[in-house]
């Protein structure tokens, strides 16, 4: 009989989720506050806490969807690093509650709600309307939930199996559902990428927009996954589970999502660049000079050039630290990539005009993602010390460790 204790996360991650919800806690009280008092400061302080929750929130939602992906491929990669995704996409809930100010406060966040009579918002109703917003964000998160609901289902009671065949029909189960459900989160997704980011400015509308967010939450995910792995790799009880060749292969999906991000930005612009059309290319060309052009140069270096380039490196990929300190640093860079796709659209305060980059930033564009982070790993620590940190009755997880130990 298998003894789960010998699996659980170490008390250090106790520790660090404690720490984590003092400071999401204090943080996220201070910008209520400054939310609540000075009303001049609310359309900055929704922005800034928008952009927290994409941030965190392409984690998680991004932990459903390798956790989909992986019981649709297989792979000894995901048999590691299976718990670690399932914590992640139990996180819908809290993500959930994060989205509440967001809700409540969307008509100081996006312009389109103050120009109703619009003719480009005229056309588009009554889709682009608060109700129906409303109703598909609900919508998007129950659907969310169901998926991540099953598969966790399925891996606990996995966990439970009495025998092998028990444990295989389990996770065969998990295989057939992945299928149609990749379909749907994928849909899912680019719906919410459109609703809560695109139509920022009603004016522009990209198709590939859905892809750029499926693509980029999916990096962030793996590179969460990373982090995690590297931290735990030498504590009991992933000290005798993981090996090289896991992060090997996890650094091989770190640079082909890398390289797609990059693929469908590129498409993006040259689209809308041969295309020519002014309710197309006004979007870039905000983004495209002084300091918005800085940034996009920056992503293009460090978040594209700079990672594809080192994880061409069969070194990096197979040393833990190695690899981690890129996963973070693609992180940070990831950041930066949602400040690029958020904060330049135009604002209500500034009657639609889009900002330059020093009048767009603000102290908020910092405290915001570290007060949605802070809460957000609070309730995923809490998530990832309710299981065993591998999935200790399933049919491959021995091939799973022989699989790391190779050279």
């Amino acid at each position: 009989m298998t003894n789960f204790e010998d699996y659980r996360a170490p008390e250090e991650i106790s520790r660090w989720r404690t720490f984590a919800l003092g400071i999401g806690g204090l943080l996220s009280i201070i910008i209520l506050v400054i939310a609540v008092i000075f009303p001049e400061q609310r359309e900055q302080a929704l922005r800034s806490w928008l952009l927290g929750f994409i941030f965190w929130g392409g984690i998680g939602i991004g932990c459903l969807g390798v956790l989909i992906l992986q019981y649709l491929t297989g792979g000894a990669w995901g048999v590691v690093s299976r718990r670690i995704l399932e914590a992640g996409s139990r996180t819908i809930p809290i993500l959930f509650v994060l989205f509440l100010p967001i809700m409540a406060g969307v008509t100081y966040a996006y312009e389109w709600t103050h120009l109703m009579d619009l003719p480009v918002v005229v056309h588009r109703q009554p889709y682009l309307s608060v109700e129906w917003w409303i109703f598909r964000a609900v919508l998007y998160f129950i659907l969310w939930y169901l998926m991540a609901y099953f598969l966790n289902k399925w891996s606990a009671q996995q966990d439970q199996a009495k025998d092998f065949d028990q444990a295989a029909k389990l996770l065969a189960d998990s295989s057939k559902f992945s299928g149609p459900t990749m379909v749907f989160f994928v849909l899912v997704v680019s719906f919410a990428a459109i609703d809560w980011v695109m139509t920022l400015d009603p004016h522009w509308f990209s198709t590939m927009y859905g892809f750029l967010f499926t693509a980029g939450w999916g990096l962030s995910c793996f590179c969460f996954v990373v982090a995690n792995l590297a931290f735990l790799a030498n504590k009991a009880p992933l000290n005798r589970i993981i090996g090289k060749r896991h992060f090997h292969d996890l650094g091989k999906l770190m640079l082909a999502l890398t390289m797609v991000w990059a693929y469908f930005n590129f498409s993006q612009f040259l689209i809308i660049w041969s295309g020519n059309l002014p309710e197309e290319t006004t979007w870039y060309l905000s983004r495209l000079k002084g300091g918005w052009g800085v940034v996009g140069a920056i992503l293009i270096l460090f978040h594209f050039a700079f990672p594809f380039l080192v994880l061409l490196t069969r070194d990096v990929k197979m040393r833990a630290k190695w690899l981690a300190s890129l996963a973070v640093f693609i992180l940070v860079l990831r950041l930066v990539d949602m400040f690029y796709l958020i904060s330049p659209n135009p604002r209500i305060s500034t009657h639609g005009k889009s900002l330059e980059l020093w009048a767009s930033f603000s102290w908020m564009d910092i405290a915001a993602p570290l007060a949605v982070g802070g809460i957000w790993l609070w309730f995923y620590f809490g998530e990832l010390m309710k299981r065993p940190l591998v999935p200790v009755n399933d049919p491959y997880l021995g091939n799973a460790i022989e699989h790391g130990k190779g050279h």
